[in-house]
């Protein structure tokens, strides 16, 4: 990647970046060439590669962002699910980019783990699990699955812009990014990166224990502060049914009347709730659509009848797409 014009030495690793309010401040600026020109506000301009992913998302109809307040909540599940769902519509075309740089999971669960990416004259070619079905994800780029990823704000920055960048979907109907839990760098930065081409919109993760409750209260703040707007909440995990006696017991009880009504006091729409079936698990292990597995069962149910919502929550979009 080149760097910024003005700049009398490549950036460091822990560069703020040299477009931030922090630039030439922050301790990582200490001794750098380039502290003084940063700190000077100089090359505090529009980032021009915006612009460029502006360009490369006018062939996405429809951007979606899957997000949860905390982790262990089943977005990642709820993405893969949600694009097999997508997917099983053979005119529609479905990209999945994991933005989840330190626990990238989406590879494992949606069965394309031992694959890896290749690069041709059009940029990364991401990888297909079915003809219509496209993956992204930093898991393709390591060597070992059980390699950590080490990174600061900045290396994750980057590659999230290259991924918005770079990735050559050609044209998608619905493009799926699964965040990480909280409102951190990768969060702020997929807005950045996205603000000239906006997403559609949010679906936000819970279970519905206050515990959880309490940081989506926070990621729905978040959604509403960078003008994001809200699809909907789901509350995943709802209850276990016994298969044998049909006896629903709450695993996660909803001690402060969960995710439906925290919808109603913040004036966000509530999309459903999903309930407990060992066999999603087994689903993500397998890489599967749990749909397709059991497509007869109360979660499947629940998950269909969330998923249309979103695809009606979202269809005015596309058609507005389709009459430019």
């Amino acid at each position: 990647m080149a760097e910024p014009a003005g700049l009398v030495a490549p950036q460091p690793e822990n560069c703020p970046s040299p477009y931030s309010e922090d630039a030439g401040k922050g301790d990582a600026c200490e001794g750098c060439p380039n502290q003084k020109i940063c700190k000077s506000g100089a090359l505090r301009q529009p980032d021009p590669d915006v612009s460029v992913i502006a360009q490369k998302m006018k062939d996405v109809r429809t951007k979606l962002l899957v997000l949860s307040g905390k982790g262990g909540v089943g977005k990642s599940t709820f993405t893969s699910q949600l694009s097999f769902f997508l997917a099983a519509d053979e005119e529609r075309e479905v990209g999945v980019l994991d933005v989840d740089i330190c626990g990238p999971s989406i590879p494992k669960i949606m069965g394309c783990e031992d694959e890896t990416v290749h690069q041709s004259n059009l940029g990364w070619e991401p990888v297909y699990v079915e003809d219509n079905l496209a993956v992204m994800s930093v898991g393709f780029l390591l060597s070992d699955s059980s390699q950590a990823v080490i990174w600061r704000g900045p290396k994750k920055n980057t590659l999230i812009k290259q991924f918005l960048r770079d990735v050559y979907w050609n044209e998608l109907d619905y493009l799926v990014v699964d965040t990480p839990p909280g409102t951190s760098d990768e969060h702020l930065s997929v807005v950045n990166y996205l603000k000239e081409s906006k997403p559609d919109g949010a679906i936000i993760i819970t279970t519905p224990q206050e515990v959880s409750l309490l940081d989506v209260r926070k990621e729905i703040n978040f959604c509403k502060k960078v003008n994001i707007p809200i699809i909907g909440v789901v509350e995943n995990m709802s209850g276990f049914v016994c298969p044998k006696c049909n006896t629903e017991t709450l695993i996660f009880a909803p001690t402060t009347g969960g995710a439906q009504k925290m919808c109603e006091e913040m004036d966000v729409p509530y999309l459903g709730a999903i309930p407990l079936d060992p066999v999603i698990a087994r689903s993500c292990d397998e890489g599967k659509s749990y749909i397709a597995q059991a497509p007869n069962s109360l979660a499947s149910k629940a998950y269909k009848e969330i998923f249309e919502k979103i695809v009606a929550k979202t269809k005015k979009d596309d058609m507005a797409v389709d009459e430019k």
